[in-house]
């Protein structure tokens, strides 16, 4: 039976294409600079995204946590969406390994953080409270994306206030093709920037954080300092070089596999949200359990959530999309 699995984009299995370029990917000793795969993949993303460095680190977990903790010193304080990966899925890192503060605010059902209520948040300076230094927000945000205008404003807020402003950009590129711009259309407005490759751009590995030479210089003493310092890391910087290079333009496919899951199961009856890129979100309600114990059966893979999110990727082609709609017309008959 082939597993069609919508837990995540994270899931994906490396392409033929990409094997070989990793086979084929020149090597060193990245800890000493000395990975010339590695240095090639941070120069191009710092030059597409419009920042002066860049630096490859394991995870998207922790490119966020080294931005997080080169923008702030022990004290300060970062606002950020209640929901937002930074804040909710990273094991409080920011909190446990940077003593950086982090003061939630409620995302917006467009995915933004309401600029108003981040103004009314920013404290005074006052040593009673924490030191206000960061926005972060994060693009795509549930599968929403952030408009250029909005963005706008934002950075012009924090340059007024004297923030700083991150971009969890896991899946910035599927902001991008969904608001059919270059990504650095996105990214010019952000003091750094991290960049997933290993969940819609199908690499098996990596995130590249971007900023200033000084913030990078910060982050790759702090990478050390957490353990993130790879050696001949050059095979896994190679497979997301090829998928930048292979793998952004179809990310338009999962969009659109994406829409046919969400109207299918609408026209099921099923509640389900609108969609901007590749995450569908349904209300399941109390039987989320059933549901997924009933797909599994069947070869598809699934979470268990009263609201469920299900995420196209490569691996997840359209008629496997038919035959999951297919499949939830079955367990609604149940």
């Amino acid at each position: 039976m082939t597993v069609i699995d919508l837990r995540s984009d994270t899931v994906t299995q490396p392409t033929t294409g990409m094997l070989a370029a990793m086979a084929q990917a020149p090597l060193g000793d990245d800890v000493y600079g000395e990975d010339p795969s590695v240095n090639m993949l941070e120069a191009r993303l710092a030059e597409e995204l419009g920042f002066a460095a860049a630096l490859f680190v394991p995870s998207g977990t922790m490119s966020n946590l080294l931005g997080l903790m080169a923008h702030c010193e022990r004290g300060d304080e970062y606002i950020v969406g209640q929901q937002a990966h930074t804040y909710k899925y990273e094991g409080g890192g920011a909190a446990v390994l940077g003593s950086i503060h982090p003061q939630p605010l409620e995302v917006q059902t467009d995915g933004s953080l309401d600029l108003g209520q981040v103004l009314a948040t920013i404290k005074p300076d006052d040593f009673h409270f924490a030191r206000t230094r960061l926005l972060a927000l994060e693009n795509t945000m549930q599968g929403k994306v952030l408009s250029l205008a909005y963005l706008a404003a934002a950075r012009k807020l924090t340059q007024e206030q004297g923030l700083a402003l991150h971009l969890d950009g896991a899946r910035l590129y599927n902001a991008a093709v969904k608001l059919g711009v270059g990504a650095r259309e996105i990214t010019q407005h952000f003091d750094s920037v991290s960049v997933c490759l290993s969940k819609g751009l199908g690499a098996p590995i990596g995130s590249v954080l971007c900023g200033s030479r000084e913030l990078i210089g910060k982050a790759r003493r702090l990478r050390k300092m957490v353990g993130g310092g790879m050696r001949q890391a050059g095979m896994l910087a190679a497979a997301g070089m090829y998928a930048l290079d292979n793998q952004v333009e179809r990310l338009a496919d999962d969009h659109a596999n994406a829409e046919l899951l969400a109207q299918g199961l609408a026209d099921l009856g099923y509640q389900a949200e609108p969609v901007q890129t590749n995450m569908v979100y349904v209300q399941i309600d109390n039987r989320s359990e059933s549901l997924k114990t009933f797909c599994a059966e069947r070869g598809i893979r699934l979470s268990a959530a009263p609201r469920l999110r299900m995420v196209t990727h490569l691996n997840v082609s359209r008629s496997q999309i038919e035959q999951v709609i297919a499949t939830f017309a079955e367990f609604a008959r149940t």
